[in-house]
């Protein structure tokens, strides 16, 4: 294990519902950008999180730092999200980033063409028009169909969540042979088809030019970026958590807007050019 980060193994622990002491970024262990892959979640990482998923926005400035960055990685830049490839181009438009969409179910490995590769099939029509009908339980519950999964936004409705999680559980209870897995995030419920994960976009992403062979650097804040933080030592790489300090991560941000400032600064050091 290198040194530096034997250092910061002793704070490898967390607890959700603990406020994490300030842990800084240890930006000298980034390596030259010329070797780095830069893997970023969106939702609550790089944007900071609305009422509404509809309702993110790309701050002023950041659109220049991305693309300054895929610029100075050789495009080794993705967006690791479980958002849809659509979804995540309508956001930052008019900007296209190679991307791991829908947790792993979709992958766009070039900016230049519509080349993406789709791994995971529909969820059964029966399957969702059930779920869907969770949406009813109270107002404020969000809907949203990826086709690949479905999600059941209640940052709106945060006194749904027990009802939520319990009409799923009689659902699947119902549905024991089913290959779906029930992922849980913040203020959101998805439910999509098991078998890929984040993690699994990620070690397919870092298969393929630009990424073979460099060092990648993930940055996410979910529950769902867990899988990515754990496999980034099989690739010497360097996971950063963002709101809470997760387990067996080399560091974390406070907020995105720390995240975005972060980013910037990676351009302005000259160590990294």
């Amino acid at each position: 294990m290198k040194p530096e980060l034997a250092e910061l193994d002793h704070k490898r622990t967390m607890v959700d519902n603990e406020k994490p002491e300030a842990v800084p970024v240890p930006h000298a262990l980034v390596p030259h950008l010329g070797e780095t892959a830069i893997l970023l979640d969106i939702d609550g990482t790089l944007l900071d999180l609305m009422p509404t998923p509809r309702e993110v926005w790309v701050p002023p400035g950041l659109s220049e730092t991305l693309n300054r960055l895929v610029e100075r990685t050789s495009g080794a830049l993705a967006m690791v999200s479980g958002r849809s490839l659509n979804d995540i181009d309508l956001i930052f438009a008019p900007d296209v980033f190679r991307a791991v969409a829908g947790h792993g179910a979709e992958m766009r490995l070039s900016v230049s063409n519509e080349a993406e590769d789709v791994h995971a099939p529909p969820l059964d029509k029966e399957l969702k028009r059930r779920l869907a009908a969770i949406a009813k339980l109270s107002p404020g519950i969000l809907l949203e169909d990826k086709g690949y999964s479905l999600a059941l936004h209640y940052r709106l409705a945060p006194q749904a969540e027990k009802a939520i999680y319990e009409a799923v559980s009689l659902i699947r209870a119902d549905l024991p042979n089913a290959p779906i897995e029930v992922l849980p995030g913040k203020f959101v419920c998805e439910i999509k088809h098991s078998g890929f994960t984040k993690a699994t976009g990620v070690r397919e992403l870092m298969k393929h030019e630009p990424f073979k062979g460099r060092r990648p650097i993930f940055i996410g804040d979910d529950v769902t970026d867990e899988t990515v933080f754990a496999i980034m030592p099989d690739m010497d790489g360097l996971a950063f958590s963002v709101g809470r300090r997760a387990m067996g991560v080399d560091g974390h941000f406070d907020t995105p807007s720390d995240v975005r400032a972060f980013l910037a600064r990676l351009l302005d050091d000259t160590r990294l050019k």
